[in-house]
């Protein structure tokens, strides 16, 4: 039973959230010689029934922010609240009960399914973890639902998953995300290994589920247009941080970090002359390791508007001062010294 919470309260707050994986030398003693900062002070607010959508390139840190999410990974520091409770220093049957209502769709449907498995005993696995949520009589009733409700013939459930398509076995992975009732998936990047027809049909799918059920979506991916068709707020991060956080409106009409900017302008319109950018931004060099990041803000190693203090200090996550009285952008916030220019 899931506790009362505030009604304008986030059900889900990421604060400072910060992983680093250790880098080790030596044959016999092992000693720690460095860090890969992977996600370094990302922080979040996720609502009831809303879709944050988070981007950016290989690398940046999105995904280990979803297997934090799912305490597939433990935070270096930070915190991760979910309905105030930090999930963190949660007791590991307490963190069991909180698993039930986050889960996770994998990025990979053909290696996240086990090929040894039918899909009945796939997406009834929760079940065997979870006994509470459903008696052992009611178990195949309930895959058979689960089933049809992401559009495969309920009959199916004793097949394996090397008879489905690629589209097929992403819709067991979302039956089985679903199986506990959860408030809240996280989903990594879910549709990025499917042709683009299909990726389509699951991303409606999804769209369907979520007014169906009143789900709270992360959905991570690196396409912009992927994102666009299903989220109600954006994050931009790049090399551990978010750059950028706002609206899908705000993000996608008034860009206002240069990353951002050349991540849009590199998207593929229907129609070019319609297109409010102008050119492409080619962005120059390569993104800087996560062991050893540039000074100041990481993204002046590529950035054209780059000057001597984008060096000294790291630009803080907030409301452009241009910006700032507008309603629309009251949300909207950047980590860019010149944000306000645009």
């Amino acid at each position: 039973m899931v506790e009362p919470w505030g009604r304008n309260e986030p059900i889900l707050q990421v604060r400072n959230l910060v992983k680093h994986f250790p880098l080790t030398r030596g044959a016999l003693i092992r000693r720690q010689v460095g860090a890969v900062r992977a996600v370094d002070g990302v922080s979040f607010d996720l609502r009831a029934g809303e879709t944050l959508g988070i981007v950016g390139e290989s690398g940046c840190g999105k995904s280990t922010v979803a297997r934090l999410l799912v305490s597939l990974e433990r935070p270096t520091a930070g915190e991760i609240r979910y309905r105030g409770e930090d999930v963190a220093t949660l007791s590991a049957r307490a963190l069991r009960a909180v698993r039930r209502n986050i889960q996770m769709v994998f990025q990979d449907p053909y290696t996240s399914l086990n090929p040894r498995m039918t899909v009945g005993d796939i997406v009834g696995e929760p079940f065997e973890i979870h006994p509470e949520v459903a008696p052992k009589g009611d178990r195949r009733r309930r895959v058979r639902d689960l089933l049809d409700v992401v559009g495969l013939n309920p009959e199916y459930l004793n097949r394996y998953p090397h008879q489905f398509s690629g589209g097929q076995r992403q819709r067991i992975g979302i039956a089985r995300g679903l199986a506990l009732n959860p408030e809240i998936i996280v989903a990594d990047e879910p549709v990025s290994a499917l042709d683009v027809s299909v990726q389509a049909q699951v991303i409606n799918l999804m769209r369907r589920l979520q007014q169906e059920f009143g789900l709270s979506y992360v959905f991570i991916a690196h396409d912009l247009s992927v994102v666009r068709h299903i989220s109600d707020r954006v994050a931009v991060m790049y090399l551990g941080k978010i750059v950028e956080i706002g609206s899908d409106r705000e993000i996608y009409e008034h860009p206002t970090h240069p990353y951002t900017q050349a991540l849009l302008s590199a998207v593929p319109t229907p129609d070019p002359g319609a297109s409010r950018r102008d050119e492409r931004i080619i962005l120059v060099g390569d993104v800087p390791s996560p062991a050893d990041p540039p000074s100041g803000c990481r993204f002046r190693t590529r950035c054209w508007k780059a000057g001597e203090r984008c060096a000294e200090s790291a630009p803080p996550l907030a409301v452009p001062l241009a910006f700032a009285a507008a309603t629309d952008s009251a949300r909207h916030e950047s980590a860019c010294h010149y944000a306000a220019e645009g």
